[in-house]
């Protein structure tokens, strides 16, 4: 099998776990090089044994040097757009971190470019598509066993060094990565569209940074054992070096509540400092209950009426980071796409509207009110069809 030549457009932290998986899996990686003038991925790229290639200028000498395999877009969010659309001109086929883009500008600007592009080979790493447990969730539904869904309750815990990470990383600001929830849970509601089989319809939102800041006062920095807290992990590019003292300006916590068209209500709590870690989905139907642990990677579904012990599975394979085998999932899936062997299980719409309903529920929390979703999708359809846009989308 012939190597896939790759060239990488922003080889932070995450690209370069993408990578590492793509070869675990026994993918022929040719990794060409990349354009980063801060490449901190680059030591996960050396413990996995893989040579990040030649050092490219900026992305136009990157995609000049084609042709290319794949595109791996990893920059900061609100590079995506600028480099997704460098990308499409050089006509390769493209990976991308999510969230697709920032701002609801830009993906309206994006659904105008791939309307008239028509549907480009574009990957978005979205990796929690690739979850067995997350398969298993979306079969199980699709099946019909919980019948019509009518409530779900939504958690994403994270760790206090996860949390103190986000303070620290470029996500902490709003210009770099959009918000605490668009970059963290754009998964989630992915998903949850998708087993809604609607758009979200009003949304209201509650949250602030009540953690992560100066005011809070001196908090104690070290474990019961004494062992350091909050700096175990690599900031990476242009990091603070105080999760309390950093320039963060978005939320450390938020809940979120969501009513679907179709009628499923969904209640998301997230919070950036637990010492009990939790992604977990509870989902009500009208036949049955389902429990998802994502963290602890445990299934567990029962009908409605039936007093038997509830059907469980545990899928194990847990790793540190909780993705427990989705990337090497994903980088399945996305060598099945790229050779034609089966479509990739998200689009770049579904990231789209994903993204978009996030946004929406950052508003409503900025906003202190319920948001009427129907304009925001009104917009985004109009766009779908290619028609011009009224205002370029915002930096």
């Amino acid at each position: 099998m012939n190597a896939f030549r790759i060239g990488v457009i922003g080889l932070g932290q995450r690209i370069a776990h993408v990578l590492a998986a793509m070869k675990e899996v026994g993918w022929p990686l040719d990794v060409a090089g990349y354009a980063d003038p801060s490449p901190v991925g680059l030591s996960i790229l050396a413990d996995a044994d893989i040579e990040p290639g030649a050092v490219y200028r900026d992305e136009a000498a990157l995609l000049k040097d084609g042709p290319f395999d794949l595109v791996m877009i990893g920059t900061p969010n609100h590079l995506h757009f600028e480099h997704l659309h460098a990308a499409f001109e050089a006509g390769f086929p493209i990976f991308s971190e999510k969230p697709i883009v920032r701002t609801m500008d830009e993906s309206f600007a994006l659904a105008r470019t791939l309307a008239a592009r028509g549907a480009p080979a574009l990957f978005i790493g979205l990796v929690m598509r690739s979850m067995p447990i997350v398969r298993e969730v979306i079969a199980r539904v699709d099946a019909g066993e919980l019948g019509a869904l009518i409530s779900m309750d939504a958690t994403e815990h994270l760790h206090p060094e996860h949390g103190a990470y986000l303070a620290r990383n470029w996500r902490r600001r709003e210009a770099w990565g959009g918000s605490f929830m668009l970059d963290k849970v754009c998964h989630d509601f992915d998903i949850f569209g998708r087993l809604a089989g609607s758009r979200a319809a009003r949304v209201a939102s509650f949250g602030g940074r009540r953690i992560f800041h100066a005011e809070r006062g001196e908090p104690r920095r070290t474990y019961e054992d004494g062992s350091p807290a909050y700096a175990l992990r690599d900031a990476g590019w242009s990091a603070a070096n105080d999760a309390f003292q950093s320039d963060m300006d978005l939320a450390d916590h938020q809940t979120a509540l969501v009513e679907y068209a179709g009628g499923l209500t969904v209640a998301f709590h997230s919070n950036s400092h637990v010492s009990l870690q939790e992604r977990r989905w509870y989902i009500a139907g009208t036949d049955g209950t389902l429990i998802a642990d994502l963290v602890r990677n445990k299934l567990m579904i029962r009908p409605a009426l039936d007093r038997r012990k509830p059907e469980r599975i545990d899928y194990a394979n847990r790793t540190a980071d909780s993705h427990n085998g989705a990337d090497q999932a994903m980088a399945v899936d996305l060598l099945d796409a790229l050779e034609g062997r089966k479509a990739f299980p998200v689009t770049p719409f579904d990231s789209l509207e994903a993204g978009l309903t996030v946004m929406a529920i950052d508003q409503a929390m900025a906003q202190g009110q319920v948001v009427d979703c129907a304009p925001m999708w009104a917009q985004y359809d109009t766009a779908r069809q290619g028609a011009t846009a009224t205002h370029a989308p915002a930096p």
